[in-house]
């Protein structure tokens, strides 16, 4: 061999092995900032218990306990915190990416934007004060949408038109809604039997991790209906609030969006695929106030038509679930036509909250709205203003996640015509790096 062609080949050779170590050290590099990132969140969650949904990381990266007497989260520690932050997201924002994969490049932005949510929620914490449209935007990545009043009073006429009875809309709602409550003594009957046909069609897409299981719970006193804790190791414990009548379509909108293709199984894929798979440590924490929740609760919203795709869901609620319930089945398509026109007011309960938390409505003017737009009853309502002042913003990720998601899936075909494809998109969605800018 000619001495030139062999010093091309040592050339060549030198610069494969200088591109795997740099490679490499990109790769740790994001890995240190992902640990320096966990650790800071779980600090910030000893002084708020919301902020950490989930975490299934090393058990040695949790921090201390707090001493007992601890009065909350000091400007110091504020400050030390909001450094670290700072420190990661600049670190981030000089991160090379030249040599960096599509999905690597996928994981840099999620990162930056759940930086930067980690930032706000300290600022928030320490008093400063921000709009709704400005905090969903910081912390969730996504702009809300506007209604006028006037677009739900046009909604409410044809309601109005369609719902039998005397009195007002929402009198009459309710007098109608009490032929399809769950007597609670077979709502738990009721629940695993949606829960387990939701899992059955799911798994028959996604091969799920080995072992994946869930418990499921009954409470009270809590501002939310439903509620999924996930565990670690492919497991959830899923709550359900009987503090309100639950009725029979909320059987499968809570066994999808709670258990299978919802939460449960975005953890799962998440932990299985990112965590376990790729080694990205900062998906071993579910930060709730982040970009994050707006993909798991949007595609825990969609997810329900993709388990139960149109008619396939009246057929099974009218042979399954009605009868265990011991509602009268004949009545199901009235319900639920009836039900699709008031999802279309979904969005009024954004507004109230949005004027609740800008402080251009009380608290009984926010009920009240609820009551009108949302049909809430007085008690039910109030409760959710409740929601609001714990979670504030949070509030946009169900609805406009969902449509975000929606319109994220059928833009890559996965239309209600094509559900093997609706079913693919969706995964990708579960158990990849996504944020709502990232969708759009």
């Amino acid at each position: 061999m000619k001495k030139s062609m062999i010093l091309v080949l040592c050339s060549l050779l030198l610069w494969a092995c200088s591109t795997s170590k740099e490679t490499l050290s990109q790769a740790e590099n994001m890995d240190a900032l992902a640990e320096r990132y966990v650790k800071a969140l779980l600090q910030l969650g000893q002084y708020d218990s919301d902020i950490v949904d989930a975490y299934y990381g090393p058990e040695e990266w949790k921090p201390a306990p707090l001493a007992q007497d601890n009065k909350g989260l000091d400007s110091l520690t504020a400050n030390r915190l909001l450094q670290e932050f700072t420190d990661i997201q600049q670190s981030l924002r000089n991160y090379p990416t030249d040599t960096l994969e599509e999905m690597e490049k996928q994981r840099l932005e999620m990162f930056q934007k759940q930086v930067l949510a980690a930032k706000t929620k300290v600022e928030l914490m320490q008093g400063k004060v921000l709009s709704f449209d400005q905090e969903a935007q910081l912390l969730y990545d996504a702009t809300p949408p506007h209604y006028s009043q006037a677009y739900f009073d046009s909604l409410l006429k044809d309601i109005d038109k369609a719902l039998p009875g005397k009195g007002s809309l929402p009198e009459r709602w309710t007098a109608y809604r009490t032929r399809f409550e769950i007597p609670k003594d077979k709502l738990d009957t009721v629940f695993r039997a949606a829960i387990a046909e939701a899992r059955k069609r799911t798994k028959k897409h996604y091969n799920l991790p080995p072992g994946e299981n869930f418990r499921v719970e009954y409470v009270t006193d809590k501002p939310w209906s439903g509620y999924n804790y996930f565990q670690g190791n492919g497991y959830s414990l899923i709550q359900l609030n009987t503090d309100f009548p639950i009725y029979i379509e909320r059987a499968i909108d809570l066994a999808c969006h709670e258990g299978y293709p919802g939460h449960h199984v975005f953890n799962a894929l998440l932990e299985q695929k990112l965590v376990n798979e790729l080694g990205w440590k900062e998906y071993s924490i579910y930060p709730l106030f982040s970009p994050q929740s707006l993909i798991a609760e949007g595609s825990a919203n969609y997810g329900i038509e993709v388990a139960f795709p149109g008619e396939e869901r009246l057929a099974f609620e009218k042979e399954v679930l009605f009868p265990l319930a011991g509602l009268n089945a004949a009545e199901a398509g009235q319900y639920y036509s009836l039900l699709a026109k008031i999802k279309q007011l979904d969005f009024a309960g954004n507004e109230a909250a949005r004027l609740y938390l800008d402080g251009k409505m009380s608290r009984e003017d926010a009920a009240d709205w609820l009551v009108k737009y949302n049909f809430y009853d007085k008690g039910k309502a109030l409760q959710r203003t409740q929601f609001f002042d714990r979670y504030r913003s949070y509030v946009i990720n169900y609805n406009l996640g969902q449509k975000l998601v929606r319109q994220y899936v059928e833009a890559h075909g996965g239309t209600a015509d094509h559900p093997e494809k609706r079913w693919e998109v969706f995964q990708e969605i579960l158990s990849a790096p996504h944020t709502a800018s990232m969708l759009e």
